[in-house]
């Protein structure tokens, strides 16, 4: 390859949009409400972002006005078998930037009938390469188990942020989850990094949540974000009426936060 075609590969590659995967074994702790809000967050910030809901439970795809069941062949399941195109999954939401790629409880099924392909783990990953230039960030919510859609989450990720809850127990299974993180960073994706850790659902009133955040703090530093999601009633309310919180409550302190997280990641990635 010669210098002129490195540095025009390079160039291409830097146009690319940043794939984010929002994982966490456990349950419960925000991550679907994460992905949401920073999806919609980023898009409210002029940046064009789709988010893809690789669980099979579909909160996201709900959580954004659709139904799981309107249409049962256009969902990250026919991707992953390869029955279509993954641009004709692509739903464009309330949010002019922000475009989905919802999921139904058929996901479940992709797993056992990714067995036999070889390159299993990356394909969500060759998937992506087709549109990943069209957009400045991709948000993938993620499976709470470590199974092989979340491993190709992972594989097709670039980074990888981590929603915390903070009490005790949300941080034993930490290990497990970043076990699985080296384990992708070992063959199927070696570039594989950690965006941070976000800390929700804090209440800065218990001595509980304020002793967990300071442990993660100790403990990995830089790389837990500085913005907190507070405990907000409004966060809990706007998944029922389809929407994000900014489009649900402008003026709440859910709305604030997660716009500060996503200018924050905005400023990581600068």
């Amino acid at each position: 390859m010669t210098i002129f075609a490195r540095i025009k590969s390079l160039t291409e590659k830097n146009k690319m949009g940043k794939v984010i995967a929002i994982a966490n074994q456990k349950g419960g702790v925000g991550k679907t409400t994460t992905a949401i809000n920073l999806a919609a967050s980023l898009a409210v910030l002029e940046k064009k972002v789709l988010i893809i809901d690789a669980d099979p439970q579909a909160n996201t795809t709900s959580g954004l006005n659709f139904s799981p069941d309107n249409d049962q062949k256009r969902t990250l399941y026919e991707v992953m078998i390869g029955a279509i195109d993954i641009r004709d999954t692509l739903i464009q939401t309330e949010i002019a930037n922000l475009h989905m790629i919802p999921s139904h409880i058929n996901l479940v099924g992709a797993e056992i009938e990714m067995l036999s392909d070889a390159s299993r783990e990356s394909v969500l990953k060759s998937a992506l390469a087709q549109i990943r230039d069209e957009y400045d960030y991709i948000v993938i919510d993620c499976s709470p188990s470590l199974g092989l859609i979340t491993v190709n989450s992972l594989t097709a990720a670039d980074s990888v942020m981590i929603p915390v809850q903070p009490e005790f127990f949300a941080l034993e299974g930490l290990g497990k989850l970043l076990q699985t993180i080296r384990l992708v960073q070992g063959d199927p994706n070696p570039y594989l990094t950690i965006e941070g850790f976000v800390v929700t659902m804090f209440d800065g009133r218990t001595k509980v949540h304020n002793q967990v955040l300071e442990q993660l703090r100790e403990h990995f530093g830089d790389m837990v974000f500085k913005t907190i999601i507070q405990r907000n009633i409004r966060l809990s309310e706007a998944p029922s009426h389809g929407k994000p919180i900014i489009l649900y409550d402008v003026i709440c302190n859910g709305t604030t936060n997660y716009l500060n997280l996503a200018k924050e990641v905005l400023e990581r990635n600068s």
